[in-house]
């Protein structure tokens, strides 16, 4: 079974399981001009600074949407909405379906299983994982519904995809390492922070956090996404790499060059790339 994937903005990765095409998180608009590009209110607000890889028309046409969540900007952007609509199933939170009432999505609970009939990936299950969008719990709510991903399917041999979602350690990646071994891990970095509104508080997982799921969940391969381009990552790329460098564990990880296509080898914990 032959495994893709290519990296196009922020959280916004594409990947091909024997032709089936899974998209995450679309973010699909240009970086902003003078005017800050909103992450879930006025008074949280940030700017983004890359353009996406590929455009719409080098995405192609896909089968599946994976949205962790649908209420920042930095997940799903204007141009990502009009791609969902184009999509025929997109696997998202019960919040997402209430507010963008597409009749395409479909909301799931954590835990929840949802199996994808396809005549390419024979057995393909889409399973919703916990995600916690603050290090401060008492917070979470106002932060709004995640959801995390894993991806399988039959005759997989060394475990499950894991999409982390926004998300930082909490209880519920230990309940995924309980439930399910994991042999991919696409985990959200960059520290998320909005120092202005509450000191200390983060949305998505550091370099440290990065390293912890990594020695829990112990996968084959770990590939960092959503830790550049836009005002609110408060962890350079440079720190983060430092930090997976020290901890020993370099050799599980996959920095994706955007655009290009990465064929993933478990086995050998390397990628191939090609142009």
């Amino acid at each position: 079974m032959k495994v893709t994937i290519t990296h196009i903005d922020t959280a916004c990765v594409l990947l091909n399981v024997n032709g089936f095409k899974i998209l995450t998180d679309p973010t699909l608009n240009k970086k902003d001009g003078f005017l800050p590009q909103y992450v879930s209110s006025p008074l949280a607000f940030s700017k983004k600074y890359i353009d996406p890889a590929l455009s719409n028309e080098e995405i192609g046409k896909v089968d599946l949407v994976l949205l962790s969540h649908d209420h920042h900007s930095d997940n799903l952007d204007k141009n990502g909405r009009a791609f969902i609509k184009t999509v025929k199933i997109v696997l998202s939170t019960k919040d997402a379906v209430r507010r963008l009432k597409n009749d395409n999505i479909i909301g799931l609970e954590n835990w929840e299983e949802y199996t994808v009939k396809n005549d390419k990936v024979k057995g393909l299950k889409i399973t919703a994982i916990p995600a916690q969008h603050t290090n401060i719990k008492r917070l979470d709510k106002v932060m709004g519904k995640v959801l995390g991903f894993t991806i399988e399917w039959e005759g997989q041999k060394n475990g499950c995809i894991y999409i982390s979602g926004d998300t930082v350690l909490f209880e519920g990646i230990y309940e995924l390492n309980r439930r399910k071994k994991v042999d991919t891990a696409i985990l959200h970095l960059g520290a998320g922070a909005f120092p202005y509104l509450k000191r200390n508080m983060r949305v998505t997982m550091n370099g440290d956090e990065a390293i912890e799921v990594t020695k829990l969940l112990n996968p084959n391969v770990v590939i960092p996404i959503h830790y550049e381009g836009w005002w609110h990552f408060k962890q350079s790329v440079k720190s983060l790499k430092n930090e997976i460098e020290m901890s020993g564990l370099q050799e599980k990880y996959i920095w994706l060059k955007s655009g290009i296509e990465t064929v993933l080898t478990a086995r050998s914990k390397k990628a191939e790339m090609k142009a």
